[in-house]
């Protein structure tokens, strides 16, 4: 069963997203985030995509250079970190990390928020 880590902190998705990328749980790799000096409570962290490459590039792996437009669920590579719910708050862009996986050719959202009976979201596209 594919199951998404927990965001412990109200703003922890990019951390959480990146613990489901590299199989880590919260507690861990939010050690590891601050280790770095990134923090879930630094505003920056949820409109610049350099702090989740940072945390992924220190672990190996690679990430494309740019931000690649959303075109469609087929298009996406087998494993994608996905910003959504984009809005801007004083001309600023904010946005929300998810997980993109495709496992034996299923579709899967790995969301790390849960506002039902505190489960984190696994969500399958046909």
């Amino acid at each position: 069963m594919l199951e998404s880590v927990v965001q412990e902190e109200t703003t922890g998705c990019g951390i959480a997203s990146v613990a489901n990328i590299l199989g880590h749980s919260y507690p861990e790799m939010k050690a590891i985030a601050n280790a770095m000096g990134i923090y879930a409570s630094d505003k920056s962290l949820w409109s610049d995509t350099q702090y989740v490459r940072r945390m992924l590039l220190n672990a190996g792996v690679e990430t494309s250079r740019d931000e690649v437009p959303f075109d469609s669920w087929e298009s996406l590579p087998d494993l994608a970190l996905l910003s959504i719910k984009y809005h801007q708050e004083e001309g600023k862009d904010f946005w929300y990390w998810v997980v993109f996986k495709r496992l034996d050719g299923q579709p899967f959202v790995l969301d790390s928020v849960c506002f039902i009976q505190y489960w984190p979201t696994v969500r399958r596209f046909v």
